[in-house]
């Protein structure tokens, strides 16, 4: 029975370091490459050319049709030359920058004045394609730049939105990508909302209405008059366009790329996935679809009580890839001498859960709380976040949420551990009784196996109840992991002292004596003061366990907390925090049950 267990003991570890290396060094080693890559890239002469947007004037192939992607490119942008002595990190940014600014200032722009979002609309196209995200800044820095989310055509990576109609009669003029929208105000805001006109001298005049919530919620709704004297069909289309692949996290338990909910069921693709399939298209009632990163969305929400078609696109033009989510919807017939109009919402902002769930119901968005990645273990996930919340909005502090839920989960499963702490201890008093047996039978191991197991029998021990709590520990555990990793209410959320981000892990390092010797240690060797202590813990914990007859198993036992403190080191700190509290506790409860029983601490 103990060989089964050290094996158990042997095989879980193996497994966390199979999954860690697949999860997290392997993806984010080709991180770095692709990022090395790309600054290469950066720093040639000559930029890449930009890419025009669709034009949505084009004849689409059928009521379901959507313009296909343009290859049209605009001239090359101006280059900078890098400055001497600032990093190359800084100089690509400074470059961005002054990109994007040049690409908003060559047209004229509706200011968007949100209280969570700031940035413009082109009225050349009508396209969303200047928005910042107030409050959510790059790093912990205050003094860092807001989240830039979108951004205009010219700019390094072009990301924006679009609406329009579409039309099988090739003879109707359509507002496209060059049109110049009027508009009846210069600012946007919640408070105000904005109309767009354009006339097309034929007899149709397009009317788009514009407002946005508190938050990151648009509205639009298109409106066609048609004073000419034969009826039209016209159908409103929607779409995101991304224009080079973004930088990703890549790892396994989050997705980020295209993402949509089609008739109530999730579905999501990833870059790599759409550019070997080129097109992927869906019917639905009701629904969404977009563009995910790990903590902001941009969602096309066609209106929720029609069909609508979907599709993801990605399209290639020299080396720039090019990602499209769009939608088209019922066709509208607008008679002669009449109007007819249709609305459509977008967001574009960070993935807040409770927003999400939010707008799910105050809209109708059907399933719109699964842009948040809870993986399979949704029914988990999810309630863990909402205690989590609830603790912070208590006492201020995700972190103190996190050790205060520890305490819930402990006492959810306190007659379970006492069980099998009891039944610890029952072992650690056999152990004179084994090692007799042991001595007996020390060639027979099949004799050796009996005699053991009629122990247990009469001494009414269950030797695998030792593993319960290990086993209690784990979904836990890979729940918590994944809400302090997809959800952005952990980004940057502090605890105390050294530690400014729960979602990150801990940034000092004992090879550097935490920061006292001006060196910066490879990654294998940054173990910080929390795992220490998690690692510290588990050691404790191990020696109130009976320890294993075998002299070899005792030495492969005692590296475990070491080998713990390895792998974790580089988990969210609010992870690492969790299991060092978890070992706390467990070390208390499990001293008290054994000096109840009389069993010796440490023996």
């Amino acid at each position: 029975m103990e060989q089964r267990n050290l094996i158990l003991a042997a095989v879980l570890s193996v497994g966390i370091l199979l999954l860690w290396q697949f999860l997290y060094e392997m993806p984010r080693m080709e991180q770095h490459r692709s990022e090395l890559a790309r600054q290469a890239e950066l720093k040639k002469e000559t930029l890449p050319n930009k890419l025009r947007p669709e034009a949505p004037n084009q004849t689409p192939t059928g009521p379901k049709g959507i313009p296909q992607p343009n290859t049209n490119v605009l001239p090359p942008t101006t280059q900078l030359a890098p400055i001497p002595g600032v990093a190359p990190s800084q100089d690509l940014m400074r470059r961005s920058e002054i990109q994007r600014s040049a690409a908003i200032s060559r047209v004229k722009r509706l200011q968007i004045v949100g209280e969570r979002i700031k940035g413009s609309i082109s009225l050349n196209g009508g396209r969303i394609d200047d928005l910042i995200l107030r409050g959510y800044r790059e790093t912990v820095d205050p003094n860092s730049p807001e989240i830039t989310l979108l951004s205009p055509i010219g700019a390094p990576k072009p990301y924006y939105a679009q609406f329009g109609w579409t039309a099988l009669d090739k003879d109707i003029s359509l507002p496209n990508d060059t049109t110049v929208w009027k508009t009846n105000r210069s600012t946007l805001t919640p408070q105000q909302p904005v109309t767009l006109t354009w006339n097309n001298g034929k007899g149709l005049v397009f009317k788009r209405v514009i407002s946005i919530d508190k938050n990151y919620l648009f509205k639009i709704t298109q409106l066609v008059e048609n004073k000419t004297s034969k009826s039209i069909t016209l159908y409103p289309y929607g779409l995101i366009s991304r224009t080079d692949v973004p930088e990703t996290l890549g790892f396994f338990i989050l997705h980020e790329g295209l993402i949509g909910v089609f008739n109530g069921n999730l579905e999501e693709l990833d870059y790599d996935d759409l550019e070997d399939t080129k097109v992927e298209t869906r019917t639905s009632q009701g629904g969404w679809l977009g563009i995910t990163d790990k903590y902001w969305l941009m969602a096309l929400i066609p209106n929720q009580k029609e069909k609508f078609t979907g599709s993801f696109r990605h399209n290639l033009t020299g080396n720039r890839h090019k990602y499209q989510a769009d939608f088209v919807g019922q066709g509208k017939i607008v008679p002669a001498n009449s109007s007819a109009s249709t609305t459509h919402q977008i967001f574009a902002g960070a993935k807040e859960v409770k927003l999400l769930d939010g707008y799910s119901e105050q809209h109708g968005i059907i399933r719109f709380d699964l842009a948040v990645d809870f993986g399979w273990f949704y029914f988990l996930t999810k309630p863990i976040f909402y205690v989590l919340e609830y603790f912070y909005r208590l006492l201020g502090n995700f972190g103190l949420g996190i050790l205060l839920l520890t305490v819930l989960i402990k006492l959810a499963f306190f007659p379970l551990a006492n069980k099998s702490y009891r039944a610890m201890s029952r072992m650690k008093q056999l152990q004179p009784k084994m090692m007799k047996l042991r001595e007996r039978y020390p060639d027979n191991k099949q004799k050796l196996n009996e005699s053991m197991m009629k122990l247990y029998r009469e001494e009414k021990v269950n030797p695998a109840a030792g593993c319960l709590p290990i086993m209690i520990q784990i979904p836990v555990f890979f729940a918590l992991y994944k809400v302090l990793f997809v959800t952005i209410e952990m980004r940057h959320a502090p605890f105390f002292g050294w530690i400014q981000d729960l979602s990150a892990a801990d940034p000092t390092s004992m090879f550097n004596l935490f920061g006292l010797i001006p060196w910066n240690p490879p990654e294998i060797l940054l173990i910080g003061i929390w795992p220490l202590l998690m690692g510290l813990t588990m050691w404790l914990q191990q020696k109130l366990n009976p320890a294993p007859a075998d002299p070899i198993q005792q030495k492969i036992f005692m590296f475990l907390p070491i080998v713990f403190t390895f792998m974790l080191a580089r988990f969210p700190a609010g992870l690492v925090i969790y299991w060092a509290w978890n070992n706390i506790l467990s070390i208390a409860q499990q001293w008290y049950i054994m000096r109840r029983m009389g069993v010796k601490i440490g023996g």
